[in-house]
């Protein structure tokens, strides 16, 4: 009775681990579509570092462009969720998102600046390390989660635990001040994990 009960468990564990990978396969993008957001990445950079836009100079960049975005589309966008056409996919990341997180990050830059000089005035220091748990499971969007939350003051990202279903930062806090998970996470990621969960899955 007991080796079912184990031989089951077991079994619909894999299963749960297969639809999971199954389902985080089904959200990435398309050979193509990776291609052709990191050609435009790539050429955007090559015409803004060159400065030169003589046709000769603009047509060599866009083939040397493309032929290293055929060698290296999974570096750059193995982790982009799978939505919208490919040119509404780019400008809405270029023109929209990245705008916006700019202005979030210099906004949530200022508010930890001035929290952190308030702790050390008051000398209202209470350190310690803290669980989050975060909803993006794909590789650049913890990435990118952990340094925003590490680049604001007072927080630092030291460790992330990725499992299949689920992800977690481990983050130093100079002033814990609640231990109620759902607090944190909203105190630590604000509305950084939602910008991003609007990109990467």
């Amino acid at each position: 009775m007991s080796r079912i009960h184990f031989y089951l468990r077991s079994r619909l564990e894999e299963v749960r681990k297969r639809v999971l990978y199954e389902s985080y396969e089904a959200k990435k993008l398309p050979a193509w579509e990776r291609v052709g957001i990191t050609w435009l990445a790539l050429f955007a950079f090559w015409v803004v570092v060159s400065g030169k836009f003589s046709p000769p100079h603009l047509a060599t960049g866009a083939v040397v462009t493309f032929i290293v975005a055929l060698i290296t589309r999974d570096f750059l966008t193995d982790d982009i969720r799978q939505t919208g056409h490919l040119l509404s996919k780019a400008l809405y990341i270029f023109l929209f998102l990245i705008p916006q997180y700019l202005f979030i990050m210099a906004f949530r830059l200022l508010e930890s600046n001035l929290r952190v000089v308030r702790n050390v005035i008051l000398m209202d220091i209470n350190p310690g390390i803290v669980k989050v748990k975060t909803d993006l499971h794909s590789n650049t969007g913890l990435t990118v989660l952990a340094n925003s939350i590490t680049l604001t003051p007072g927080t630092l990202t030291l460790d992330v635990d990725k499992k299949l279903g689920e992800a977690y930062l481990y983050v130093h806090w100079i002033n814990v001040e609640t231990l109620d998970q759902e607090k944190i996470g909203m105190k630590i990621k604000g509305e950084l994990e939602e910008w991003l969960k609007k990109i990467f899955w």
